[in-house]
Parts: structure tokens; C-alpha cells; sequence
């Protein structure tokens, strides 16, 4: 299952929160990220977050976090998968399909074709974290972490990129579930377990 979300949505901070839910009710929990989760997915990582905002075009962030994924895919979600475990990825291919596909440009096309080439896996369950972008970009921000690069972008972006989340849950409403992401981070926390209480109960 993945979590997406514009940033500074509290992706990351929900999918800690998830895994310890998950792995004290019984479960073997993987938690992992993109970009990264692997060694050469990490290496790749730092070229995307890091630097100018106009280090890359779209279409290179495109080939570059496909790249990743293949890489994660790999070494680190298909051996998890077969062994049984469940996987959280804080971002996937759904992230690719807004940042690049939809709010750079018109390549939603371009994401879908490498997608289906090189990776051909969709998530049982995407969490789509959704808040204010003005609200989310100054959390981002404050952050300080280094990997600004898409913050950088400015908060026309962050609102563009709201949409194609939310265009997202439209287009994939089989394994989406909006959350309301404004509320306090243990309330949102509950939201999601019960969601995905649920959902696994559903599969067993």
C-alpha cells in the first residue's frame, strides 16, 4: 500500500504511524520510500530532491525516477512481496503521474507507457493525504530538511499538484482513499487505521 499527497501532507509522518499499527496487530511490516528504498534508488534520490528547481526537465525526472523505482522494485518490494510482507511506500508511480505527468506539462502518457514497461505493478491501496497546499507548503519548508527542490517550485505548484491528487482518486477509485489530512496527526493516524483495518479484513 502507498501514500500520497502534495508535500509537507504528512506522508511520511502517517506511514510510521501506519507500520507501527500494522506490526502491532501481528503483521511484517516493509516500509520504504520514493525516490529511494534502495541503495541505487537512494543514490538516484539525491539528484531528484536536492539542488535547483530547473535542475531537470520533466521529462528527465520522468526517466530518472523510473530508474528508481525499477531499482526498488527489485531489491526491495517484489523480494517483500513473495515473502509474505506487507509493504508501505511513503510515494509510487501515483506521485510520478501528478508531479511530472500532470503539472509539468502533458505527459501523463509518457508516465503510463514506462509504468506499464518497466514496473507493471499498481498498489492494493493508495491513502491520498489532502490538505491546504498553502498550509502544506509552509510545513514543507519549515522542515529545513535539504530536499527542497520541489517546495521550490512555489505554491502555484503545490495547488496544481493538489489537483492531480485529487483527479488521482477519480481516476483510480477501486484502490484510493481520500483522507482528510487537516486534522491533528494522531486523529488522521486513526482515520487511516481503521481504513486499513478494514480493507485487510476485506482480503483475509
Amino acid at each position: 500500500m502507498t501514500f500520497e499527497g502534495i508535500d509537507g501532507s504528512g506522508k511520511s509522518t502517517q506511514s510510521r504511524l501506519l507500520a507501527g499499527h500494522l506490526e502491532a496487530a501481528g503483521h511484517d511490516v516493509v516500509l520504504t520510500r520514493e525516490p529511494g528504498g534502495s541503495l541505487g534508488a537512494e543514490d538516484i534520490r539525491r539528484l531528484l530532491v536536492e539542488g535547483d528547481p530547473g535542475r531537470w526537465s520533466a521529462e528527465t525526472e520522468i526517466l530518472l525516477f523510473t530508474a528508481a523505482r525499477r531499482d526498488h522494485l527489485e531489491r526491495l518490494i517484489t523480494p517483500a512481496l513473495k515473502a509474505g510482507k506487507i509493504v508501505i511506500c511513503d510515494r509510487f508511480a501515483d506521485s510520478t503521474r501528478v508531479y511530472q505527468g500532470a503539472t509539468r506539462g502533458d505527459l501523463r502518457q509518457i508516465v503510463d507507457a514506462l509504468h506499464s514497461q518497466m514496473i507493471g505493478i499498481e498498489p492494493d491501496l493508495t491513502l491520498v493525504i489532502d490538505m491546504d497546499p498553502d498550509i502544506a507548503l509552509e510545513r514543507g519548508l519549515a522542515r529545513g530538511s535539504g530536499e527542497d527542490r520541489f517546495e521550490d517550485f512555489g505554491a502555484e505548484f503545490q495547488h496544481k499538484l493538489r489537483d492531480g491528487f485529487l483527479a488521482l482518486t477519480k481516476d483510480y477509485p477501486d484502490r484510493t482513499q481520500l483522507i482528510d489530512g487537516t486534522k491533528g496527526a494522531q486523529d488522521v493516524a486513526h482515520t487511516i487505521a481503521a481504513v486499513v483495518d478494514s480493507f485487510l479484513a476485506a482480503r483475509s
